[in-house]
């Protein structure tokens, strides 16, 4: 039925959630299954941060980059320890622009994300699970 599984990963609970659910139909489908993650813009105040230091900005990218790759290197871990493998891609851009430009280039059937369940994300989680929803070129998971 799917055989080509992407998992959206972030730090939260909700996100390793959907990771174990997307190993288990990954290996339950004899499945190729992804990871990708976005490394948003930084924040507007880091500009300030130029005025201290002009190579800030690109250290705390670089920062932020580097516990992206630490997600993803777990992710790959647990992923193995079931026995599927797992690629794994860090996406730059907007939320789900970056996401859906993704999933055509890596042809996916099915993308699992986790549902954070925190009221002051509430309208803007389901303002980008409707986007993905209707945008995405492959079926929508979300897992509680």
């Amino acid at each position: 039925m799917f055989s080509r599984i992407v998992v959206a990963l972030n730090d939260l609970p909700e996100s390793q959630r959907a990771l174990r659910t997307a190993i288990d139909l990954a290996q339950n489908f004899n499945a190729a299954l992804a990871t990708v993650s976005i490394l948003g813009d930084l924040p507007a105040y880091t500009s300030f941060a130029v005025v201290v230091d002009p190579a800030a900005p690109i250290a705390l990218k670089e920062d932020r980059r580097q516990i992206q790759r630490a997600l993803h290197e777990g992710a790959a871990r647990l992923a193995q320890e079931h026995g599927v493998v797992a690629t794994s891609a860090i996406v730059e851009g907007r939320d789900t622009q970056s996401i859906l430009h993704f999933l055509k280039e890596y042809e996916a059937d099915l993308l699992v994300i986790g549902l954070h369940q925190h009221d002051f994300y509430l309208s803007r989680l389901w303002s980008s699970v409707y986007d993905l929803a209707q945008e995405a070129s492959c079926s929508v998971l979300g897992v509680h």
